[in-house]
């Protein structure tokens, strides 16, 4: 084992000092009483290990006594200190990492299939499920018991499955969603060139067909050619029994589409390469089913969940009473000055009465206030989803602020009386239960101490309503619910709310109201209607809006939105005409509808509708925004949701989504405040779709070894030479436990990519401060090209996922309206806490590197014009050469544009890097939104977006003064602009739904503000236009200071590999 040390009692390490290669010594406990110490390989399996433990115990007395080996299974006390049960005895004990190198034998529990299932998913989503069985929360319990039974019914379902319809769920196509009749120009002028090999005796075919065919057409064709060759062109043969995949991954084409409409074709054909296909005989796909459809019939054996028990409805219609509660104590609240709890109801981001404030105690650690908190709204107002706010500040004299830092910080307000008041800790919790029960009685709420940007009044309703489980060190307030009746009170049922709506319409003759407004309201109407989310509304618009409902229904249906900002949420009255008007209004389109899953519209019925337009989404478009729609889960107050159970529903009904749900919920288990629902969403996902759990598993195992070698460059590289660390980290990965973990498992980036053998010497790590490592894997499936991965553990990888899926968005946007600028979105996945994976571009340099290795001296080689378009010439010839340049030209003009809206900082020329075939495309975006690296408080990027000569010179094909070129280069950028402009909503309404991921460069809604300015939300689109070629002709005149930071850069930073 390499040299290095981190922790000498830590003897799980990969640096550890203890030989792979050597044993450990082992005590263990037996049920008999006898007590034995043996030495067992680290990297030994726990039945290998049971296995000689049982050799041993013969030899011991009372070893008769025992019973079967397989009826007893290990105990062990792991890192965090909790007893865990070794169910799964498959796992290396190196994996298990006992606290101390102690194994307690225990007899099994009846259900062992049953319990190991539960033991797999709790190391695969990072929470012992023993966790959730010990909870007390009846929602937790009535959420898994749900959960269950919606599995269960699920995996009948899928039991019944064909072969083809199995492929479609594990192995869905990938398709484009714009027809290719807007690249018509990029159409081979003859038939496509298709290669066809057969998986069962390796021969291969070349056809040129048309791109039009479809895949069983060229099933036939190939199946027809290989019969004829052998002489047996007679013989009869079903094209249905086999199916085409690509070379080299786990991607199927299979269907009624054109082959032109796959993604992989369609990426050939843009790229002037011949697409490498594998026929596929079905018996192979037909095996594959059959084991999973054998394991899920085994898995139905068990007994059908029973549904929890309704609960009778009583509402709280008639309660004409007054909101209150009663402050009882606060416990370790650490404060020297006095204290003061202020509290408010919420429904949104609206406050639905003024808030109250408790008077000032003050004392140590545990006060006492014993008041009632009287709020100036009745029980019949309170929404279904209002949320009660709580902030515990302390109140310091503003003569003592000076005198105080310990307590400083910038979410200071300073009150008229002279008082300073600062944050302490805040708690959010629900005003009805998941049950629509009016809560009551007393509660513990553990406060949370960390603050987010934008508060109102030291109040954060964005927060969660979980309380902090770290309840051991967490301020905590305890309060009661006021009791108005003997019987249980609750939110009236739906009919009810209708039927007060129809009382109220009968009365009101509400419907008369349409029209009512006069030509000039309703261009006034149309002029609100028109505006982008970012816009506020004033009273006098919300009345408006509210009075001209109805019109908004007929002529404005996708200004729902903005509706339900107009609805006074503490009236029940207005709440009811709007769920029975919510009734009535037509279905959004998916797009539209995501917006009303952001924070502003919490009512549960609408947040209903908002999923009932997203289930018209093709699994495509889905997991377009499945990032958002993962983040906004966040917002739901209770586990049980439409949202919840929309994603899980699309998750089981193709693998592909579940893949990356997972992924997205497994990468934030880290975080106290969502690792309860995230956990019980995975464990909802595992249960339906356990056939999926060996596959993660196998991934999950390879990302904890690439962690413990990343952590061992990092050590070593503070000790030794940077080719010491080399052999080190080679050393490693060489050794049997690396190599299998990192063999034969689908990438965590793309599902239909085998990482199949670790190409170990072409293995580094890379030279920025957290030493990514550069791995590489040759492809077993024929016709496969190597994989690089690029693994990062120390880094924040969301922001870099953001920008990289608003990335794809604009590509599929530009193809809809007919224009492709070559995009390049590489693969990026969190996977973890600061840690994730990065897809290696093939065949691509670094600016930088590029000038470096056509230059003499560092200090030139940001100003060598040529440079670039000679490395192209270098790696491309004749008719390749103009197609690199318009490949270039292309992809310059959509990374301008998008990076000048997104406002991408930190553009240096290591992080913008070409491709051989002339794509140009951006890496890194650790600074987004206009968020530009400064020195001094000077920033150092001067230009909206990078264009230098250099790309010009390219772009113009090396003649000075090529107008015509540089024309359609320009105007390219000013289509792809307008493009987008005609989709600002939707790109703000994505960003908004981000809020509550905690990236930094991303907290606010001010942060968002730069998109509405980019994208001249507000303005004509001529006003915008001429905005952008202002721009425009910046960047260009500006360039020469971008040339200046790269030289710094280049000088300070030789690349040169």
């Amino acid at each position: 084992m390499p040299p290095a040390m981190t922790d000498p009692l830590d003897i799980w390490a990969v640096d550890s000092q203890i030989p792979a290669d050597n044993s450990i010594t082992v005590d263990f406990l037996l049920p008999t009483g006898i007590y034995i110490q043996l030495d067992v390989p680290r990297e030994a399996t726990i039945d290998q290990i049971k296995m000689l433990l049982w050799r041993q115990a013969q030899t011991y007395p009372l070893y008769t006594v025992l019973g079967e080996k397989d009826s007893y299974m290990f105990q062990c006390v792991n890192q965090s200190a909790v007893h865990e049960e070794l169910e799964d005895e498959s796992r290396r004990l190196c994996d298990v990492r006992p606290f101390l190198p102690v194994l307690k034998l225990v007899a099994r529990n009846c259900n062992r299939s049953e319990r190991l299932l539960d033991s797999k998913i709790g190391v695969l989503i990072g929470k012992g499920l023993h966790e959730f069985d010990a909870l007390t929360d009846p929602e937790v319990r009535e959420f898994r018991s749900k959960m269950r039974m919606f599995n269960e019914e699920k995996m009948l379902k899928l039991q019944g499955l064909s072969w083809m319809d199995w492929l479609k769920h594990s192995f869905p196509p990938e398709l484009e969603s714009t027809a290719f009749n807007n690249f018509e120009d990029k159409l081979p002028k003859e038939n496509l060139v298709v290669a066809v090999q057969f998986d069962s005796c390796q021969e291969n075919f070349s056809f040129q067909i048309s791109p039009n065919l479809n895949p069983l057409d060229l099933n036939e064709l190939a199946i027809r050619k290989q019969l004829t060759i052998h002489g047996k062109e007679n013989e009869e043969f079903n094209p249905r029994d086999f199916v085409l995949r690509v070379s080299g991954k786990q991607e199927y084409l299979f269907g009624e589409q054109p082959l032109i409409q796959f993604r992989y074709i369609r990426n050939c054909v843009l790229k002037g390469s011949n697409p490498q296909l594998t026929l596929v005989d079905c018996c192979t796909i037909k095996e594959m089913c059959d084991r999973e459809m054998s394991a899920i019939g085994v898995a139905l054996h068990r007994k059908i969940s029973n549904a929890p028990l309704p609960l009778p409805p009583k509402s709280t219609t008639s309660c004409y009473i007054p909101f209150k509660m009663l402050l009882i104590r606060g416990n370790k609240i650490n404060a020297d000055e006095a204290v003061q709890v202020r509290a408010g109801i919420f429904h949104g981001t609206e406050l639905l009465s003024k808030s109250v404030v408790s008077t000032e105690v003050s004392g140590k650690n545990d006060l006492v206030w014993n008041e009632i908190l009287d709020f100036e709204i009745n029980l019949c107002d309170l929404p279904r989803m209002s949320r009660l706010c709580f902030a515990v500040y302390g109140v310091m004299d503003k003569v003592k602020k000076q005198k105080s830092t310990k307590n400083a910080s910038k979410y200071q307000t300073i009150r008229k009386a002279g008082k300073v008041h600062y944050p302490i800790a805040w708690v959010n919790t629900m005003v009805f239960d998941f049950r629509a029960q009016l809560k009551s009685g007393d509660l513990d709420l553990h406060c949370w101490s960390s603050f987010p940007d934008e508060m109102e009044d030291m109040l954060n309703p964005m927060g969660t309503v979980q309380t902090n489980p770290y309840s051991e060190n967490a301020a905590s307030l305890h309060i009661q619910f006021q009791e108005y009746s003997k019987s249980v009170i609750y939110y009236p049922a739906f009919d009810k709310i209708l039927e007060k709506a129809a009382e109220i319409a009968r009365s009101n003759d509400t419907l008369s109201m349409s029209g009512r407004g006069g030509k000039k309201l309703h261009i006034e109407l149309k002029e609100i209607m028109e505006r982008d989310p970012l816009s506020q509304l004033c009273e006098n618009e919300m009345d408006l809006i509210w009075t001209l409902r109805y019109d908004c229904r007929e002529n404005f249906p996708q200004s729902l939105p903005k509706l339900l900002l107009s609805v006074k949420w503490s009236k029940h009255e207005d709440v009811a005409q709007l769920q029975a008007l919510l009734q009535i209004w037509i279905k959004l389109c998916p797009r539209d509808a995501l917006e009303l899953l952001d924070f502003n519209y919490p009512d549960q019925y609408v947040r209903e509708y908002a999923v009932k337009c997203l289930k018209e989404m093709s699994d495509e478009e889905l997991s377009q925004y499945l990032l958002q729609l993962v983040q906004v889960l966040k917002y739901e107050p209770y586990f049980d949701c439409a949202l919840s159970r929309f994603l899980l529903e699309r998750a089981q009904a193709n693998r592909r989504i579940g893949h990356f749900l997972f992924w997205h919920l497994r990468s934030e288990m880290h975080l106290p405040a969502t690792s309860l629902q995230f956990g019980l969403i995975l464990e909802s996902y595992c249960r339906g779709s356990f056939t999926h759990i060996k596959e993660l598993s196998k991934q999950m195992e390879a990302l904890s070894k690439l962690k413990a070698i990343n952590n061992l460059v990092k050590l070593s590289y503070l000790k030794v030479t940077r080719t010491k660390v080399k052999e080190v980290m080679n050393t490693c990965l060489k050794q049997p436990v690396y190599t299998e973990a990192l063999s034969d498992l689908q990438s965590p980036l793309n599902p239909s990519v085998i990482l199949s053998k670790l190409n170990v010497d072409k293995c580094k790590f890379m030279d920025s401060k957290m030493k990514p490592l550069w791995i590489l894997y040759n492809n077993k499936m024929s016709g496969g090209e190597p994989v690089g991965i690029i693994f990062k553990n120390g880094d924040d990888l969301r922001q870099d996922m953001l920008a990289l899926q608003i990335l794809r968005l604009m590509d599929m946007l530009w193809k809809e309206a007919g224009l492709d600028l070559r995009i390049v979105p590489y693969g990026c996945l969190a996977t973890g806490d600061k840690s994730g994976l990065i897809e290696v571009v093939s065949a691509s340099e670094t600016i930088a590197n590029i000038q470096l290795t056509n230059s003499n001296v560092a200090a030139t080689a940001a100003f060598n014009k040529d440079a670039l378009l000679n490395w192209l010439k270098e790696k491309n010839t004749g008719d390749a050469l103009d197609r690199a340049i318009e490949e270039f030209t292309l992809s310059c003009a959509g990374y301008c544009v998008a990076t000048y809206v997104l406002g991408i900082g930190d553009r240096h020329s290591d992080n913008i890097m070409v491709r051989e075939t002339g794509q140009l495309f951006h890496i890194d975006f650790g600074h987004i939104l206009g968020n530009f690296k400064s020195k001094f408080g000077i920033k150092r990027e001067r230009v909206p977006f990078i264009l230098t000569h250099d790309f010009i010179h390219v772009i113009q094909q090396g003649k000075p003064g090529n107008a015509e070129k540089f024309g359609r280069f320009r105007q390219c950028c000013e289509e792809a602009y307008l493009i987008l402009r005609k989709n600002g909503n939707l790109f703000i309404t994505l960003f908004a739904l981000m809020l509550t991921a905690g990236l930094p460069e991303l907290s606010s809604v001010k942060d968002i503000q730069y998109l509405k300015d980019s994208l001249a939300l507000g303005k004509s689109d001529d006003e915008a236009l001429k905005q952008f070629r202002q721009k425009f002709d910046e960047a260009l005149r500006e360039s020469w200071t971008t040339k200046v930071n790269w030289m710094a850069h280049i000088v300070a930073k030789d690349n040169r590999s």
